[in-house]
């Protein structure tokens, strides 16, 4: 059962400049997901898709490797996870390379450990998933949640205004952290998710969405906290 972890991290990140190699708690970040690549085993091969010069020595310089840069039309802001995966995965195919499981590890995901790719590589076999991701339950039930418009709320369900939040299913979100696939299925539906998904749940300190300045610092709090 052959497998490649694939980071995407291409250098025009906007909102964080140089996000994807910026400093986080002493490594450069996209480190962490390089080292929890390696360290789990799983992988016969640990590369980074990038358009960056810097990004692709750095990458080779923590263990990756870079075989080919990506194209320019998976560089910009419009390109999609699928698409840079289906560059990759294709472009293998031409140095006859093949494999049957990928994993899509995005480079700002430093709460990735090799446990968890693991549980993830095992679930998805167990059970013949498609795909496998670590999910977060939401701290509130989103059944009660408002939707807001020119300062007036309304419920989005209004048949539960009047459900205890105790008696409602939980509800889960994707943490952007990775995704454990079935390449043979990827390639057909050019989907990661699909209604054949699974996922390993994880706690509120082991993920943290990093979109501003803000959110790494939090992120750096919380891994601090997971990693005395």
């Amino acid at each position: 059962m052959s497998k490649i972890a694939i980071i995407p991290a291409r250098g025009g990140s906007k909102r964080i400049p140089r996000k994807n190699i910026k400093d986080f708690c002493g490594q450069p970040i996209i480190a962490y997901s390089i080292k929890a690549a390696l360290d789990s085993q799983l992988f016969d091969e640990v590369m980074v898709s990038t358009d960056d010069g810097e990004i692709a020595e750095l990458s080779t310089q923590y263990g990756a490797s870079v075989p080919f840069f990506r194209s320019a039309d998976n560089s910009n802001d419009f390109a999609t996870t699928a698409s840079v995966l289906h560059e990759v995965l294709d472009n293998y195919t031409l140095l006859n390379k093949n494999f049957q499981y990928g994993c899509c590890i995005y480079p700002t995901a430093p709460f990735v450990t090799a446990q968890k790719l693991k549980d993830a590589s095992q679930l998805l076999v167990d059970k013949n998933f498609d795909t496998v991701l670590p999910i977060q339950s939401f701290s509130f039930p989103i059944q009660r949640a408002f939707y807001k418009e020119n300062d007036k709320i309304r419920w989005v369900e209004p048949n539960h205004a009047l459900t205890r939040s105790q008696d409602l299913p939980k509800t889960f979100h994707d943490v952007g952290q990775f995704y454990f696939f079935n390449i043979y299925t990827f390639l057909q539906t050019k989907q990661l998710l699909t209604a054949n998904s699974g996922g390993i749940e994880i706690s509120e300190l082991e993920a943290q969405d990093i979109d501003n300045e803000t959110d790494w610092k939090l992120a750096e709090l919380k891994f601090r906290l997971m990693n005395p």
